[in-house]
């Protein structure tokens, strides 16, 4: 029996999320809970497992797609319950699973010499952005009767976006092309029949001849220079050799199958400059020392912009920020902190304590002391509704901390410092800072903060404008820690282990006076250790 696997909820509020990689291929055969994709929501890359065994009979999305939560996602064959292929069967199959014809019976009926060795199928058209139903058929990068590999560029559609190309998933002979250049193609529909050949138990002398002929073909063709049309390269590539009056066919590509790249078509037009220059002095006749003044001019490359869509968190970053910084009255507060002493007395319990799952940095002391600063002034813990007509105080103190991980800035955070150890912060810390630089973070460690650390000064810098993590009402960002000289209590210039901060609050529901009473007790725990201690409970 096939079954579709819809989408579940993997996240509150979230409706759709984009296909980052798929850790299977149709024809595979899966186990319960082993990994089927890796999907980015708005807030975290999250792997979707297998809720049964079975065999994968059909990805309903291409890598880069946007899937739709509550929607098919793939389609899979249960295993103890596979149907035989018999034509009342193939009569009352549906029309959506029946859209490749892949039976055996069909292939035999075509042509018993076969064995059922080759079989038609049909290519859906897939999702290829969001609300998008039709595209236009723009170019055919391939004709009818053409062999082809898996990955193969075969079509350039036109949405009302953007140019997309449109790869074969599988190796094979293209039968049918169903759209003329110009037409409106559909979404789900059959762009394309490619004729598929499987491994037969019992191959007929037919098939042997078939593979026979192929083979000398194949060569033929490749032996042959390409059209324009059947080069492997991306749009943007295909658009700097037009821009160039450059023949895609005649440049070698270095990539995988071919595939040519932008530096191919810049070696390729250097090349041609200077093969070009020696018959031009021929032709013509110009002195050598005029052809040596124009080579200069002939190799001057041109370069080509690069356009990466934003998505995922980065996309999600963008939106929220803009709504941070125009409905958030911001206003920023620096001071300088002397850790000098929390430095050594870090220094000291380094080694005894630091782990592969303890990493005792700095961080844990400065989440400490700000949770037992923010139960002596909870508004800094508070969160405002959007009409700023009710001030919520939060009873947990969950810290977040941003994390500069591979899909973007992650603001994970430790729950409940207020109820922690030092240590065990510190382990909550080092697995989430794990978890984000891999991109890898669980949604529930990135919703219910209250209050941000941004740890600039690990990149170097030593004072920002943070923008608040809406709804939280304050975010600090922590400078780079210096060596820098200063004044002792006797008047003697002496170094200090010095850190810049810089506060950014909402100025709706904090003052200054708040948040400069606020980072005063926090600097005092941070610079006197045994305060901070002394105020644990």
């Amino acid at each position: 029996m096939i079954k579709d696997f819809i989408l579940p909820d993997i996240g509150e509020g979230v409706v759709e999320c984009e296909l980052v990689e798929w850790l299977v291929k149709e024809g595979d055969t899966v186990v319960e809970d082993q990994p089927i994709a890796d999907v980015m929501t708005d807030k975290a890359l999250v792997q979707i497992p297998a809720p049964f065994a079975g065999v994968v009979t059909k990805l309903y999305y291409a890598k880069g797609d946007i899937a739709k939560v509550h929607a098919p996602l793939y389609a899979v064959q249960i295993e103890g319950a596979v149907e035989i292929a018999s034509e009342e069967s193939i009569a009352t199959e549906p029309a959506a699973t029946t859209a490749k014809v892949t039976e055996p019976v069909a292939a035999t009926t075509a042509n018993t010499s076969s064995s059922s060795s080759v079989s038609i199928e049909e290519f859906l058209l897939p999702d290829i952005g969001e609300g998008i139903v039709e595209c236009e058929l723009v170019e055919w990068l391939v004709s009818e009767g053409d062999w082809v590999e898996e990955d193969q560029p075969i079509a350039d559609v036109m949405t009302d976006k953007a140019l997309v190309q449109i790869p074969a998933i599988k190796a094979g002979k293209i039968a049918k092309l169903h759209y003329r250049k110009g037409q409106l193609a559909k979404v789900h529909a059959p762009l394309f029949a490619i004729e598929v050949e499987h491994a037969a138990s019992a191959p007929a002398t037919t098939n042997t001849d078939t593979v026979a002929n192929a083979a000398p073909t194949a060569q033929i063709v490749s032996a042959e220079p390409a059209r324009q049309g059947k080069a492997l390269a991306s749009p943007a590539v295909r658009r700097m050799a037009r821009s160039l009056d450059i023949d895609l066919s005649q440049v070698p590509g270095t990539g995988k199958h071919g595939r040519v790249y932008k530096e191919d078509i810049t070696r390729f037009q250097q090349g041609a400059s200077n093969v070009s220059t020696p018959s031009t002095t021929q032709v013509k006749e110009a002195p050598a020392q005029a052809s040596q003044t124009q080579v200069p001019t002939s190799t001057v490359t041109q370069r080509a912009d690069t356009v990466e869509p934003i998505r995922g968190v980065k996309a999600v970053m963008a939106r929220m920020m803009v709504e941070s910084v125009s409905s958030i009255p911001h206003f920023t507060y620096c001071e300088e902190f002397d850790l000098t002493d929390l430095v050594a007395l870090r220094e000291s319990m380094k080694v005894k304590y630091s782990s592969d799952e303890v990493k005792l940095t700095m961080m844990p002391f400065f989440m400490k002391s700000m949770s037992l600063a923010l139960s002596q002034f909870p508004v800094m813990n508070s969160q405002v509704n959007a009409d700023c007509t009710e001030l919520t105080y939060k009873a947990r103190h969950n810290i977040g901390m941003a994390v500069d991980s591979k899909v973007g800035l992650l603001v994970s955070n430790i729950k409940d410092v207020q109820d922690k150890s030092i240590l065990e912060v510190a382990a909550e810390i080092t697995r989430l800072t794990q978890a984000a630089r891999s991109g890898r973070v669980a949604p529930a460690d990135l919703k219910d903060g209250t209050i941000s650390i941004s740890n600039i000064g690990a990149l170097g810098g030593t004072v920002a404008t943070p923008i608040i993590n809406k709804p939280e009402v304050a975010i600090v960002a922590l400078g780079k820690l210096q060596t820098l000289p200063r004044f002792n209590a006797k008047g003697e210039v002496e170094a200090r282990q010095i850190m810049q901060v810089s506060w950014s609050g909402d100025h709706r529901v904090i003052d200054g006076g708040t948040i400069a009473r606020f980072c005063n007790l926090w600097k005092q725990y941070l610079e006197q250790p045994q305060e901070m201690l002394l105020a644990m409970r």
